[in-house]
């Protein structure tokens, strides 16, 4: 149930639809992200505010898994984002190439450790 969960997450709108978001998260979801620009630590609110700012730039997201691997609670996935902006819907491109490694609780996304780079 926990590595489909997650697979349905990655598939959906979730990353540009703060509705679809909001249904797959847990009401204490703590997400420590090591990106190009350094750490943050992202809370419900702030993944929330998050995704209402990419689904104003971008009318598409795609989430391409390469590896999606399960160990009790605890599900890593690897994958690359693809975008389609306003500015230009017909293009695809590549946003960037993230691994997250998601702990699960009550079945909803509880604790995210991911890490990112550009392309």
């Amino acid at each position: 149930m926990s590595k489909k969960l997650v697979q349905d997450f990655y598939k959906s709108d979730a990353l540009i639809n703060s509705e679809i978001m909001d249904a797959y998260l847990h009401p204490d979801v703590v997400l420590d992200w090591n990106s190009s620009t350094g750490f943050k630590q992202l809370k419900r609110k702030d993944l929330l505010a998050l995704t209402n700012e990419l689904g104003k730039a971008y009318v598409r997201s795609k989430a391409r898994v390469s590896h999606i691997l399960k160990e009790g609670n605890l599900i890593t996935v690897r994958y690359s984002h693809y975008i389609k902006t306003i500015e230009n819907p017909r293009e695809e491109m590549l946003l960037a190439h993230f691994m997250v490694i998601w702990e699960l609780k009550d079945d909803k996304l509880y604790r995210g450790f991911q890490i990112s780079q550009l392309p």
